[in-house]
């Protein structure tokens, strides 16, 4: 199983994603998908630019993804994060891990959110309606927290 990594400033379809990873296969008993929207921060926020390091995004999050597929039995992974400017509403990022039972699934998937909301190559700045421009987003100690279970 070779995950599937992309970083992409063009938005993703879900389903086209899953029916791409399905198409053929009956060993797949169990798919996970987790895709992360821009929130809208009580109406203040007009975009959230994403800024990455080109090259190494993709190889720290297939580093990741190829930890994932040693430590759960996955028949295929997928993770998708955008780069650019974000509006509320829309997607950031996808995750969708696929195994012969649910357990592996989940835990995949989760495995691969902590990560990339924790350490993955992304810096993200607000832009607010009003025009001004925020300072760079910091990561969230319940997020830190979350992810420290995997060690």
């Amino acid at each position: 199983m070779t995950p599937v990594i992309r970083i992409q400033s063009e938005d993703f379809d879900l389903n086209a994603e899953i029916a791409a990873l399905t198409a053929g296969r009956a060993d797949i008993g169990a798919i996970v998908t987790f895709a992360g929207l821009c929130r809208d921060e009580g109406g203040t926020l007009a975009a959230l630019e994403l800024e990455h390091y080109p090259g190494m995004a993709e190889a720290e999050i297939g580093r990741v993804a190829t930890e994932a597929a040693g430590r759960w039995p996955l028949s295929g992974l997928i993770a998708i994060h955008r780069y650019g400017m974000i509006r509320p509403g829309e997607q950031i990022v996808l995750v969708v891990a696929a195994s012969a039972h649910r357990r592996a699934a989940f835990e995949a998937a989760e495995f691969m959110m902590d990560y990339l909301k924790t350490r993955a190559p992304f810096w993200k700045r607000e832009h607010l309606v009003d025009g001004s421009i925020g300072g760079w987003v910091e990561a969230k100690g319940e997020d830190d927290k979350a992810a420290e279970r995997w060690s």
